[in-house]
């Protein structure tokens, strides 16, 4: 079947379309590289590379040689020209990334949002799955800014300040104190309140410009604009949508929402305060009623805010321009005016409030923690309905996923909040003498929770390690048998046991036997075969890990309600043993928390000097980020709005341009962004593209984690729409693995697994010992060189080639 004919361009370089380029089959090939990221001149194997386009923070480079291929096709007979598309100073760029280590929970929690099961249909469903994370997302930004009022407001400003002891072991406190600065006007609680409420605000401000500086910086790039053929095409999956890599408009309705969010709950954190106390016996009646007032705008504030977040989800079907203007500009400020009004109405002269015990934050964090944990279990029903309706046993604990993630997403924000309130409590008590009371009573019940929750994840690591050492044992047949050693294994007049050891009468072989050398070798082969199985059995880690953290989570709070005590004091009187473990427990988990809150600053202190913790840190945000936020505005910008257009643009000029064929190399995340570039692809384009994908985890995280994205319908229809496909795996590989396309469409595109290492001793080609690569360096495989130009051959400049039965 002939090709369509296609509008006349110019290709990027200032080349004709009529060029002998696309007479001739000049062919390109487009790296994209995986995690952590590299450098050009490492991608194209030559030290001299030129920026074909680009920019600084994403280009694609060529070699100085290639810079003009397209007008010297002769050159290039029989191998593709190289193309390298640089992405990695998206995720680990400058220091400011170490900022990102604040959003961790907030990332977590959008991940959610994206492991919905697959399903027909139910588009309500759908649609409540979506508002449930949304929902859950909003309590996680509540939790931070109500965690950051407790460590300035409660602790600080109420505690600390109005503590003669530990107003003086702390002298910058001093004008705060009455007992200090002897009556000061800053020493009344509700104008210490209003001061120190400058903290959450400044920290809610914070979020906002972060999160609006990444989205002008990478997301708001624009995708290629063009219309789906046919509704069916469109369905195939999301990501083929004109509109999937392009949420300007929920984020930034999200964005003032939680902005709102933020600054109301600040309000009610100082303005609840003084209202309480108004409504006490004697209070002058104006001030209660500028009370009542305060918190039924505070109710009505957080209404709307709800409203919002609920209202709108993603628009996909149709690149969305439009925005909110009035709806993003005035909820935030409106937000603030409430807050300001909050600190004048706490700031009015009240002689006879003193300061006593600690603020109420126990009801606050207890109400965050049980509407976080009904809509973890609301998500949960969801889920299981959705996967139900289409089942697929490859999927993540059975559809369970988002509910488990989003569950994590909530722990993580748990343990940071207790973790810093925990840490900034004992700073301020010092040896103790300061008589500060310290955080709420659920936050040490959620940090006594940590110490059985290690003994969870240690009970994990003993079966994961004896796991593997039965996965070994049965890898290592196999290893022999791949690389001819079976014959070797069993010599005359050296009688072997069912182990593989001597007979008890024959002689243990020497450190030089050769057979005891291969059977290292083996051992080590095989234990990296078992370590990298490992990876299929996250789902069941993350599962009990979760589903423990709801329970002792829940048992936390039912603890510090019914109780009203810290562990310790509530199992006082009861037997010996359980005392000592309440104690220990408290003890263990304060310790740990505050350890835990030490580590994450040193760490993202040393994200902000240092390159190489930086470029750690952007492995993390590679694999996290590569979704759009839909859950939460403040989470880590999506680096694939700005990857996915910027490779879709460069495919579909060349192609047009030139006629050319054009090979999609992806390694790693590599591979996903190619895959999802190829989705965005006009269909007449995308039957002249080969997609080569190797170390790609497509099918063995993408697909079983975020099935109604990258499950097995979605793979099946990007095989059918490219002209053809080959994914290249190693068993050693613990990331990468097979597509497992069904029927006969998987020997397909799944290549044999990749011999790992290519030698199993030395050899005249090795002379060395051959070094087991597992997720790196396939192009140094030969095997990788005839797969791609087996890929060359299948596709033509002018017309797709036809494919293979194998």
């Amino acid at each position: 079947m002939a090709r369509a004919a296609e509008p006349r361009e110019n290709t990027a370089d200032g080349e004709d379309p009529d060029s002998a380029a696309g007479a001739d089959g000049t062919a390109l090939e487009l790296l994209v590289h995986g995690v952590g990221g590299t450098t050009p001149e490492k991608m194209l194997d030559d030290p001299r590379t030129v920026r074909i386009t680009g920019d600084g923070t994403a280009a694609v480079f060529r070699r100085i040689d290639d810079a003009d291929a397209e007008s010297r096709p002769g050159d290039h007979r029989g191998k593709p020209v190289p193309e390298a598309y640089v992405w990695c100073n998206l995720t680990s760029g400058n220091g400011s990334r170490a900022l990102w280590l604040l959003l961790l929970p907030f990332m977590v929690v959008n991940l959610a949002h994206w492991m919905r099961p697959t399903t027909h249909g139910r588009r309500r469903t759908v649609r409540l799955y979506g508002l449930l994370v949304r929902l859950t997302g909003l309590t996680l930004t509540v939790l931070l800014v109500a965690a950051a009022c407790e460590v300035a407001l409660d602790l600080t400003a109420w505690q600390c300040a109005g503590t003669r002891a530990c107003a003086e072991d702390h002298s910058w406190l001093g004008f705060l104190s009455p007992d200090v600065s002897g009556g000061g006007w800053w020493s009344q609680p509700g104008r210490r309140l209003a001061l120190a409420s400058l903290v959450p605000a400044a920290l809610t401000g914070l979020l906002w410009y972060l999160s609006h500086r990444t989205w002008s910086t990478y997301e708001s790039h624009e995708p290629l604009h063009r219309t789906p053929g046919t509704e069916e095409e469109a369905e195939h999956t999301a990501l083929s949508r004109p509109g999937f890599w392009y949420g300007r408009r929920l984020v930034a309705r999200l964005r003032a929402a939680h902005t709102a969010a933020g600054f109301l709950t600040i309000a009610a954190a100082v303005g609840t305060s003084a209202a309480r106390h108004d409504r006490g016996p004697g209070g002058p009646a104006l001030l209660e009623v500028l009370g009542w007032l305060l918190n039924t705008t505070l109710v009505a504030g957080a209404a709307v805010t709800v409203w919002v977040v609920c209202r709108r989800g993603r628009t996909e079907h149709r690149l969305d321009r439009e925005l909110d203007r009035a709806l993003v500009r005035r909820l935030p400020m409106a937000s603030v005016a409430v807050w300001v009004l909050a600190l004048l109405y706490a700031g009015w002269s009240r002689p006879e409030w003193h300061s006593e015990r600690r603020l109420p934050g126990d009801m606050t964090f207890g109400g965050i923690v049980l509407v976080q944990s009904l809509l973890v279990v609301a998500l949960g029903v969801v889920a299981h309905t959705l996967y139900r309706s289409r089942p697929h046993a490859r999927t993540a604990m059975r559809g369970l996923a988002g509910p488990a993630v989003a569950m994590l997403a909530c722990a993580l924000g748990g343990v940071m909040s207790g973790g810093v309130a925990q840490r900034v409590a004992d700073w301020l008590n010092g040896t103790g003498d300061t008589a500060v009371l310290g955080p709420p009573v659920l936050l040490t019940w959620q940090a006594s929770v940590i110490p059985p929750l290690l003994i969870v994840v240690v009970l994990l690591v003993a079966w994961l390690t004896r796991r593997t050492t039965v996965l070994r044992r049965r890898e290592m047949p196999a290893v022999e048998r791949e690389y001819g050693l079976a014959a070797r294994s069993h010599k005359p007049g050296r009688p072997r046991n069912a182990d593989g050891a001597g007979g008890k009468d024959t002689p243990a072989p020497s450190d030089d036997d050769p057979e005891r050398r291969d059977r290292a070798r083996t051992r080590r082969i095989a234990r990296t075969r078992a370590l990298a199985a490992l990876t299929d059995r996250a789902p069941r880690i993350v599962g009990v890990v979760c589903a423990a953290a709801l329970l002792l989570g829940v048992g936390a709070l039912l603890g510090a309600t019914t109780t009203g005590k810290t562990p310790g004091a509530a199992a006082r009187g009861t037997h010996p043993f359980v005392e000592g473990a309440a104690d220990t427990a408290q003890a263990l988990g304060s310790w740990l928390i505050g350890l835990g809150f030490l580590l994450f600053v040193t760490w993202g202190r040393r994200a902000y000097k240092d390159a190489s913790a930086r470029r750690t840190i952007g492995i993390l945000w590679d694999v996290g980020t590569f979704w759009p936020r839909a859950a939460h505005p403040f989470a880590p910008p999506c680096y694939a709005e700005r990857a996915v257009p910027d490779l879709t643009w460069r495919m579909e000029t060349w192609t047009r341009a030139t006629g050319g064929r054009l090979v999609l190399s992806g390694h790693s995340q590599g591979s996903v962004l190619a895959a999802a570039a190829a989705w965005q692809l006009s269909p007449s384009v995308r039957k002249r593209i080969a997609l080569l994908t190797y170390g790609s985890p497509l099918e063995r995280l993408y697909g079983r984690w975020f099935p109604a994205h990258f499950g097995p319908h979605a793979l099946g229809s990007l095989h059918r729409e490219v002209d053809c496909w080959r994914n290249l795996y190693r068993l050693t590989d613990p990331i990468g693995g097979p597509v497992r396309l069904p029927g006969d469409h998987g020997p397909q595109v799944d290549a044999e697994p990749f011999r790992d290492p290519l030698a199993y001793g030395r050899t005249r080609a090795h002379p060395l010992p051959a070094p087991i690569l597992g997720h790196s360096e396939y192009q140094a495989d030969p095997a990788f060189a005839r797969e791609r130009r087996r890929l060359l051959d299948r596709i033509g400049p002018e017309v797709p080639g036809q494919r293979g039965t194998g």
